[in-house]
């Protein structure tokens, strides 16, 4: 009896709970509710928070000849990963010869870096064979002001159909470059260079320099009766390198002063002008400059180099490109120098070749987006004002070749007889053609020829302007 009342006890206060439960309370169960929101919540809050898939980093690798940009690219990529985690840039770099010997196999086979250096005597061959990627989609989709260039520089990597392979990062031009303990020896100065004229008949009064600065083993000078052309102990003018079919830093300037132009149409002209009279003068100008002793053989060039017979004190001035500018300041030249700009031509102005580098993007590059990406980098002024504060080269942005300028003045070195042909609108182009490499094996070894004295200039040049024109298609 008493287990009967205890078990209907026990029912009754069980209903009773769940009737509490389920009944119509003040809060209407949210009591309840609310604690288990606020449990859910804590073990959301208390939960590591999802993470994201990580973005798989890609190494872009970029090409370059120059070494001694190479530090300041370097920097310049560094900002660039800083920015930008997931793009790493490697850069790798060749001597000039094995630059393009390397290149020209990785595109043969179908491979090579993502991003490289170009060159407009190049461009053009890599757009007909197909490797380089045009950049107007992208130039056009990110808003790059192509006017923020030096004028010309921009349009000089638009291909005849109007596909930009290229973003200026640099310009070039050429200079005279004087050891100035010899200039002072022979009591000439660097403002006589920059008064000087010339022609390839007389030579001018930039002859008259130059045999001035010549000295042979004696000591006469080359003004003097008694001065010695086959026994030199220092050539008034040296030769950066050989002629080749563009001169650049030869004879090209002074050929140009005359009013010779490469090509009928640059770029992309479809003759070249290689049988022009004013030309073979220029050329036959340097044969009897070498015969007088005046200007170091080509044979001495070709086994030592330019740039060594002048930092062996052996040439007393040189033409030479802005470029190396940092080369003749350095440690590995052991004299002070001073620049010069080339002399006034028969048209009446000087001349002096234009050239700009470009980043070009590799068709055969997985990671197309990402190459991109670092070409605009190195064409933005935050690049390119690092390369303007270690002046090894001219910037293609105005403000930022001001900056190379100005940190040179500060090291107490003056420039400007490079940028003066700039300023003055003395430069013409480098001769941009699809043929390039054609056009030098056939001008090439006819130079060599003629300054080795064994061709008449106007005689062999105008065998090679036919050939030439022959390759250009007129």
């Amino acid at each position: 009896m008493r287990k009967t009342v205890w078990r209907l006890i026990a029912v009754f206060i069980a209903l009773t709970l769940v009737a509490a439960a389920c009944g119509d309370d003040d809060d209407g169960g949210a009591g309840e509710a609310q604690t288990a929101t606020q449990a859910t919540e804590a073990a959301e809050e208390s939960a590591p928070a999802p993470t994201e898939a990580p973005v798989e980093a890609v190494t872009i690798e970029y090409w370059l000849w120059d070494g001694n940009q190479q530090p300041y690219y370097q920097q310049c990529a560094d900002d660039f990963t800083a920015a930008n985690p997931s793009i790493n840039v490697e850069i790798v770099q060749f001597g000039w010869g094995d630059y393009w010997t390397n290149l020209t196999a990785a595109f043969a086979s179908d491979s090579g870096p993502d991003v490289f250096t170009d060159h407009l005597a190049r461009y053009p061959e890599f757009v007909a064979s197909g490797v380089l990627v045009p950049l107007n989609d992208y130039v056009a989709r990110d808003g790059v002001d192509t006017g923020a260039y030096f004028p010309g520089l921009a349009e000089l990597w638009v291909d005849a159909e109007g596909n930009r392979y290229g973003l200026p990062k640099d310009f070039d031009t050429i200079a005279l470059v004087m050891n100035s303990g010899h200039v002072a020896d022979a009591g000439v100065t660097a403002a006589d260079f920059a008064a000087a004229e010339w022609n390839p008949d007389d030579g001018g009064s930039f002859q008259e320099l130059i045999a001035k600065l010549s000295v042979d083993a004696n000591g006469n000078r080359g003004d003097s009766p008694d001065f010695d052309s086959s026994n030199v102990e220092v050539y008034g003018m040296g030769l950066e390198g050989n002629f080749g079919a563009f001169g650049q830093t030869t004879f090209s300037g002074f050929a140009a002063s005359t009013g010779f132009q490469f090509l009928d149409v640059n770029p992309f002209g479809d003759s070249a002008n290689y049988d022009d009279p004013r030309l073979a003068a220029t050329i036959d100008w340097y044969v009897r400059m070498i015969d007088a002793g005046y200007v170091v053989p080509i044979e001495d060039v070709e086994s030592l180099g330019g740039t060594t017979v002048f930092q062996n004190g052996s040439a007393a001035v040189m033409a030479d490109g802005s470029w190396k500018i940092g080369t003749y300041i350095g440690a590995d030249t052991p004299f002070d120098v001073e620049f010069a700009p080339l002399p006034t031509g028969p048209s009446g102005s000087r001349a002096s070749m234009f050239n700009g580098l470009a980043d070009s993007i590799n068709r055969s590059s997985d990671n197309q987006e990402e190459a991109w990406q670092w070409v605009k980098h190195m064409a933005s002024a935050e690049c390119q004002d690092i390369i303007g504060g270690a002046a090894v080269v001219f910037p293609a942005i105005p403000s930022a070749a001001d900056i190379a300028v100005a940190s040179h003045q500060a090291n107490g070195v003056d420039v400007t007889a490079f940028t003066v042909h700039v300023d003055e609108g003395t430069t013409f182009l480098f001769p941009i053609t699809d043929s390039a490499s054609q056009i030098e094996a056939i001008v090439g070894p006819a130079m060599q020829e003629i300054l080795r004295g064994q061709a008449d200039a106007a005689d062999r040049l105008s065998q090679v302007a036919d050939e030439v024109n022959s390759v250009l298609g007129s």
